[in-house]
């Protein structure tokens, strides 16, 4: 590494500060309540006969409240007199396996101790079908022995294509419910065609399947439940694009146009499928996704525990750590990529023995003449953008804008004696 350190010792890490970005922070002062009501409406719960066996499917992104509303899902099923148990809804995750995908839910505090009802998981699929095109539709055989099935997925932008369906319920039942078969089958043909196939493959499942209504939730951009709403099977085509909208106008976001260097601490699948959301980088995996900030460079720090090694997303980044790198679990991440059939994201990127040489190498190689006046962001994750620091040369642009709030007064980011900035 010392040639390493010659070349990079004399470069300059700018001076931040702390800046809180303000959004609309519209949420539902008592989310569990809602979907409780909501519940009770018809083309819910209502559905819903005594005696039955009713799969409740559950995924695995960071959604707020999730446990809490699989939990008053599952509740508002035993009381109508049926039997819930839940089943993984997360295509290849969990590295494909049945143990990984259950021990995902555990993380997000979904198990059989907390939910009361048992978790079933399997990657054995049966194939309900084909698409005009060939393309095989698969669904997972637990679910498909129900008597009834439910949904519950938050509504949001993807984070590789746009269409009318892009990540809700629609995906979730097409992609989710197909287990890694199934996820394989709708990425068989690249994103260029995803928006025409997901929502293709759930009509046949919905047409097919006991599905009988979905949990949409929509967050804010402070990672809150500010809409929920109970879809019956046969709405749920017709409502989620209204719902797309919404949650991409409530998007978080970083509040400048272009960055020299982005610097994220951490990338983890409980943050995005692809680790952080190109929605927020503006770094797309395809080219069939846009938006975002222009970033010239940008660094990842570490990986979540919830994420447990998969680095998917690690390669969209310019450079990483050492550390990220030990922690990585191959097989799980290769997985993502081998299955979306988009395998840059799982590329490790240019890799740096610490934390403070990872930001330098991001500095030298940002394409500025004069290092000083480098234009740095940092941020924890892609989910949490209330409070971020910016670099002093953002300051200016920073105390013109009526949502961003400066909070400190400029200061060294603080590495150790290790050259990192968190352990």
């Amino acid at each position: 590494m010392s040639i390493l350190r010659k070349l990079l010792d004399d470069i300059p890490v700018p001076q931040v500060v702390r800046i809180r970005q303000k959004f609309d922070a519209t949420k539902l002062e008592n989310p569990v309540e809602t979907l409780q009501e909501e519940l009770k409406k018809p083309g819910g719960i209502d559905r819903i006969q005594p005696g039955q066996q009713v799969a409740v499917a559950v995924g695995s992104r960071g959604i707020a409240n999730i446990a809490a509303f699989t939990r008053a899902t599952v509740d508002a099923i035993k009381a109508a007199g049926a039997h819930p148990y839940i089943v993984p809804c997360m295509g290849s995750h969990g590295g494909a396996t049945d143990a990984g995908q259950k021990e995902v839910l555990h993380h997000l505090g979904i198990d059989e101790e907390t939910m009361g009802v048992p978790v079933r998981s399997s990657m054995e699929v049966v194939k309900l079908g084909e698409l005009p095109n060939g393309l095989p539709v698969y669904v997972d055989q637990i679910a498909s022995t129900a008597d009834a099935i439910v949904v519950i997925n938050r509504v949001k932008p993807h984070t590789a294509f746009r269409g009318r369906i892009e990540s809700g319920i629609m995906k979730m039942i097409a992609i989710g419910l197909g287990k890694q078969k199934g996820a394989e089958a709708c990425h068989q043909m690249g994103f260029k065609y995803m928006a025409e196939n997901v929502p293709a493959m759930a009509k046949i499942m919905l047409d097919k399947l006991p599905i009988v209504f979905g949990v949409a939730l929509v967050e804010n951009a402070y990672d809150q439940t500010c809409r929920i709403e109970v879809l019956p099977a046969e709405e749920i085509e017709a409502r989620e694009p209204a719902l797309l909208e919404e949650a991409k106008a409530r998007l978080p976001k970083i509040l400048f146009d272009q960055i020299d260097v982005l610097v994220i601490d951490y990338i983890g699948k409980n943050i995005s499928g692809d680790g952080m959301d190109p929605n927020v980088t503006g770094r797309y995996p395809t080219e069939y996704a846009h938006g975002g900030p222009d970033v010239s460079k940008m660094v990842v720090l570490d990986l979540t525990p919830e994420t447990k090694g998969n680095a998917n997303g690690v390669g969209t980044s310019d450079f990483t750590t050492q550390r990220l790198v030990d922690k990585m679990d191959r097989p799980a991440t290769y997985a993502n990529g081998l299955t979306s059939t988009v395998c840059a994201p799982t590329k490790i990127a240019t890799t740096l023995e610490n934390q403070l040489y990872t930001i330098k190498a991001a500095v030298k190689t940002c394409n500025i003449l004069d290092y000083t006046t480098c234009r740095l962001v940092r941020i924890r994750n892609t989910l949490h953008l209330g409070e971020i620091e910016i670099s002093v040369n953002l300051l200016e642009e920073a105390r013109k804008h009526p949502d961003i709030e400066i909070l400190t007064e400029p200061y060294d980011l603080p590495f150790n004696e290790k050259g990192d900035l968190f352990e």
